[in-house]
């Protein structure tokens, strides 16, 4: 049931792992096996840092390739191929923009590492920023970091998410694109720097069509892969907005559902 899928594109949070952040290793490697046996690439491609999904896969991570920060950072494997290079105009005007609204718990993305501003976050914020980003640092002020910035990634009310979302694309307009999985999380991406442009880049590198591409996600960062790619699977756990830009829909996270639909395409 191949198809002919040479790239197979994964969200991670509420699409590849369980609630609890677990997967099944030894299903998994059985069935990275099979794809590398089929010429076919396995890619994670997340809004979170990439030390962090790389943390995921030990001993694994470099037989994949990763477009983490929502497409702002890929690498083919070893290879770095793409990093995002916000202009440092943009990067202080949406420090200030973000500045009027105290209630936004904002973390700053760049290369080397995230980072918090002391003093408009908490510590518990910053030990569950941890989570998803494995190199972050406090730091006193944003617009004195040194590093090449990929994104912000600000939390704010899980009620007010698609009110902030609505603030920040007008107020924004132009500047960042805000793209958001719901829950309270927004990311502000370089404008058309997405999942689908990072996947797009590692397709193109190995003379790839989007018709070989599947990707499966759970959000609305997922929804531009997966009208990219050929082969799109949206979560049973999805809100509808996400299901309706794929083709299938298949078992939720908790089920497995990955798992299971790559262990019919490769059987």
């Amino acid at each position: 049931m191949n198809h002919n899928i040479k790239l197979v594109a994964v969200d991670i949070d509420g699409t590849f792992v369980r609630s609890d952040y677990t997967y099944d290793v030894p299903r998994f490697r059985h069935i990275l096996s099979r794809m590398q046996s089929a010429g076919c690439d396995f890619v994670v491609a997340s809004g979170n840092q990439y030390y962090q999904l790389r943390h995921l896969f030990p001993g694994d991570h470099e037989k994949l390739s990763f477009v983490a920060e929502n497409g702002a950072f890929v690498k083919d494997r070893e290879e770095l191929v793409f990093t995002a290079d916000m202009p440092k105009d943009t990067v202080d005007e949406v420090i200030d923009v973000c500045r009027e609204y105290p209630e936004i718990s904002n973390v700053l993305c760049g290369v080397d590492s995230a980072y918090c501003q002391r003093g408009t976050v908490s510590r518990a914020f910053f030990e569950l920023t941890g989570i998803y980003y494995h190199r972050l640092k406090w730091v006193d002020d944003f617009k004195e970091v040194k590093d090449r910035i990929l994104k912000f990634a600000p939390t704010v009310p899980e009620e007010k998410t698609y009110v902030y979302y609505d603030i920040f694309a007008e107020r924004l307009k132009g500047k960042v694109e805000p793209t958001t999985s719901g829950h309270g999380s927004i990311d502000l991406i370089v404008p058309g720097c997405h999942k689908a442009s990072g996947l797009k880049r590692l397709a193109e590198r190995r003379g790839i069509s989007p018709e070989q591409c599947a990707a499966f996600g759970d959000g609305g960062n997922d929804i531009e892969m997966l009208q990219y790619c050929g082969h799109s699977y949206a979560m049973e756990n999805a809100p509808q907005n996400v299901k309706n830009a794929a083709k299938y829909v298949c078992p939720s996270n908790e089920e497995d559902g990955v798992l299971v639909t790559l262990e019919k395409i490769f059987a």
